[in-house]
């Protein structure tokens, strides 16, 4: 638990209890019925200790993936192994593309890993293009941090320039790892994968989550991909042997079979996200093209506090590497709690 340290991250609702959350990039349909089943079905177990190696869960991953069980390690969300992969490294030097994910940084962080940042251009839209690939080229550190889409612009690294960086890591011996959590909820996010990749090098890892996708940021539910198993053993060394909860692996187990619930969601996002897009824009946003279930913008009047005051919480940016104040991020939810969420902006806007 955190112990005298802010809380950077969104989805903190208990300080304010009945809004309507907007902060966190969870599935709108929130969390499929099977899945609240299969919790329930785990309460009768509660007494015995967690399969240790997640043996179902693992044999489920390895079905919905299509790739060999052996590449899979599971953890208690996927910050988990965030931490892991870098306590398992113990790199020097680590490059990181910002604004992204804070956890990055802070798993850096606590192995004493110095970063290096990579500025995301705002007239480009925050978007990782080929002109990466000098500064890598340059670049004399052990690990590059990668997310895809990324988190918080929602911009994705097209499948081609992802190989030549591959490509390039490998060639450098630069360890590259991908963070993958928001493809379930992508526009053809499973055509960006560098899945096909895993069983050609040892220098790749994949990130995938159970949070986003399946609505369960409650259980705490990750797991990670790579073709390299002495890693995977390393990073399984740095946490305790029953790090998964019984709930959170027969949770995970009934998510994977949940496939129609997920192109619905798919549906409903990509369907709203550009309505509420142009909604901002005509409020006179800055608005950050987004494939995914979120959007980043920017607005010259203050807004966390007015619409915490009308009962919606949204991300405030400010502490990101690369942006600063007046950078929000909203998640797309259901077409009716959109429409309350930009009601209330229109009225502080331009009311």
């Amino acid at each position: 638990m955190l112990y005298r340290t802010e809380n950077p991250h969104g989805g903190e609702v208990y300080d304010h209890p009945g809004v309507i959350d907007f902060s966190a990039n969870i599935n709108p349909l929130g969390t499929p019925p099977a899945v609240l089943e299969a919790v329930a079905a785990s309460l009768p177990f509660l007494s015995q200790y967690p399969d240790p190696y997640c043996r179902e869960l693992t044999a489920a991953i390895a079905q919905y993936e299509g790739v060999p069980q052996s590449q899979i390690l599971c953890g208690n969300g996927a910050a988990e192994l965030i931490f892991s992969l870098c306590q398992a490294l113990r790199p020097k030097k680590a490059l990181v593309p910002v604004p992204s994910f804070s956890e990055y940084r802070s798993a850096l962080e606590a192995v004493g890993c110095e970063t290096v940042q990579y500025p995301l251009a705002r007239e480009k839209g925050f978007l990782l293009d080929e002109t990466f690939l000098s500064a890598l080229e340059g670049f004399d550190g052990e690990l590059l941090m990668l997310c895809n889409p990324n988190n918080p612009t929602g911009q994705v690294i097209q499948k081609p320039l992802m190989e030549r960086i591959l490509s390039l890591c490998i060639q450098k011996g630069i360890f590259l790892f991908i963070d993958e959590c928001f493809l379930d909820l992508t526009e053809g996010g499973q055509a960006l994968s560098m899945k096909e990749r895993l069983g050609t090098t040892d220098n790749l890892l994949l990130l995938k989550a159970f949070t986003k996708s399946f609505g369960m940021a409650g259980l705490r539910l990750g797991y990670c991909l790579s073709g390299n198993s002495r890693l995977l053993e390393r990073m399984g060394k740095t946490s305790q042997a029953w790090n998964v909860s019984i709930p959170a692996q027969l949770a995970g187990v009934a998510a994977l079979k949940e496939q129609a619930f997920l192109s619905r969601a798919r549906e409903i996002i990509h369907s709203q996200r550009p309505l509420m897009a142009a909604a901002l824009e005509k409020m006179g946003c800055t608005v950050i093209p987004s494939r995914v279930n979120f959007l980043l913008f920017y607005s010259e009047k203050e807004l966390r506090v007015p619409l915490l005051d009308r009962g919606f919480q949204i991300r405030s940016c400010a502490n990101y590497p690369g942006l600063g104040p007046g950078w929000y991020r909203i998640a797309v939810k259901l077409p009716e709690q959109n429409k309350g969420l930009l009601d209330a902006m229109e009225e502080i806007l331009n009311g």
